[in-house]
């Protein structure tokens, strides 16, 4: 099977980069699955219910999400009840939403889809290994193919959780830094990696915000209010090739395209 995964959405421009893409993303490498992380699809800061179905009108078939999942307020009832949200499963118990949850391709191969947040340098949730393990012990009996989204700022978490999850997983790609990253690799057991996914977003801007404002608070150390760039657009990604019956990744492919 052949699955897509997109870096992070940021903003109307990210979700026009979708909506220019997908499709024939989809025609081009014969998608069984797209997952992308919409963090910050609303307004580069959240998720909404508005946009997300945009998002799956688009052609995406399962969100993940990172630290950024509780920005918009109506999320926190909105992610209760839609299952094609997955957000950051070491959030302490009673978190609204799903950590992960299994999936059907059309051809009815069955896909389990974990998201997890990093520590460093980020929020201190439940230790996002021991919750790899849970949840990879959980799911490998419903399915032989198992992605990882892991949404974490320091590359060393990121690259500790690809060797950890090494032949246990399909892949693990990380989010969050909106930078993509030329590591992509096949590690031992067949298990697909990838630092960073890069953003789909502003291409004139500082990942994803306008250039401006960001280059202000830098000089002036001012809590100036970020907002989304607008213009021309990046998509950022990874095609994966998986032996659905194993679960062994075989190929990953960084996807960068500019409009």
């Amino acid at each position: 099977m052949r699955l897509l995964m997109i870096g992070d959405i940021v903003g109307r421009p990210g979700r026009l980069a979708v909506k220019a893409n997908l499709s024939g993303l989809k025609r081009e490498f014969n998608l069984d699955l797209v997952i992308a992380n919409g963090e910050n699809a609303a307004g580069g800061n959240g998720i909404t219910r508005e946009v997300a179905q945009e998002l799956f009108l688009s052609g995406v078939d399962v969100l993940t999400m990172g630290n950024h999942v509780w920005n918009k307020k109506e999320a926190l009832d909105y992610i209760d009840h839609e299952e094609r949200i997955v957000r950051p499963a070491n959030y302490p118990p009673g978190a609204p939403g799903l950590g992960f949850n299994v999936y059907k391709t059309f051809r009815k191969v069955k896909v389990a889809v974990i998201n997890l947040a990093g520590r460093v340098f980020l929020e201190a949730l439940d230790c996002p290994f021991r919750k790899a393990d849970e949840l990879v012990a959980r799911v490998k009996e419903q399915a032989k193919v198992i992605v990882v989204d892991f949404h974490a700022e320091a590359t060393s978490e990121k690259v500790a959780m690809g060797w950890y999850l090494a032949g246990r997983v399909s892949a693990v790609c990380g989010t969050h830094t909106h930078v993509q990253t030329a590591d992509e690799r096949i590690l031992p057991g067949g298990t697909a990696y990838i630092t960073d996914l890069g953003m789909t977003g502003p291409w004139n801007s500082v990942i994803g915000a306008k250039k401006e404002i960001v280059i202000d608070r830098f000089i002036t150390q001012l809590p100036l209010r970020i907002e989304a760039a607008t213009g021309l657009f990046q998509f950022n990604g990874v095609v994966i090739d998986i032996d659905e019956e194993t679960g062994e990744a075989a190929a990953i492919q960084r996807i960068q395209n500019y409009e």
